[in-house]
């Protein structure tokens, strides 16, 4: 039988410590800072637990406010959102799959939790896109297969507009 998984912010009952990824740099995040920033309202972590055992983290994303300078956007976006030296964007931190679960495509399901949190969230509080910085060329490849674009002037920092994450959202339902 298939497990049941679930996606909710991170709270103390969660095990931090027990998380490995493979990437010290996103162990080390979670278990050390990912509470601190939630507590400073900087960034808030959401993991990804398996609803028999909820303690236990499979994956988590990060998600945090940030802004774009227009000029840093490809310049058939740029025209449409006015003059103002930047605009409003979410960006996802950070994104890990524990190497247990590794391999079973629920990288995509934590990206889609955050990508439609982001864009609900985006219709209270403006934001035009979300960005993300892929730490390799692998991770930028993987971010591309779901729709996001390189920044013209940075070929790791990536974009996705949340007019595009609404339509995908809105031809999944339908």
């Amino acid at each position: 039988m298939a497990s049941e998984y679930l996606v909710e912010p991170l709270g103390t009952r969660h095990d931090r410590k027990g998380f490995d990824c493979g990437v010290d740099a996103l162990n080390l995040f979670l278990q050390t800072q990912a509470r601190k920033e939630m507590e400073r309202r900087s960034a808030v972590t959401y993991v990804l637990v398996e609803a028999e055992t909820p303690s236990g983290i499979v994956g988590y994303y990060s998600l945090s406010s940030a802004s774009v300078l227009l000029d840093a956007l490809p310049e058939e976006l740029s025209k449409k959102l006015g003059r103002q030296p930047s605009v409003p964007a979410t960006l996802i931190g950070r994104l890990a799959i524990s190497t247990r679960h590794a391999g079973k495509g629920l990288g995509t399901r934590l990206l889609w939790d955050a990508l439609t949190r982001s864009e609900e969230a985006s219709q209270k509080v403006g934001s035009v896109a979300v960005i993300v910085d892929a730490k390799d060329d692998a991770a930028a490849k993987f971010y591309e297969r779901y729709g996001f674009r390189p920044l013209p002037e940075s070929p790791h920092r990536l974009f996705i507009t949340m007019a595009t994450i609404a339509a995908t959202r809105a031809a999944a339902r339908a």
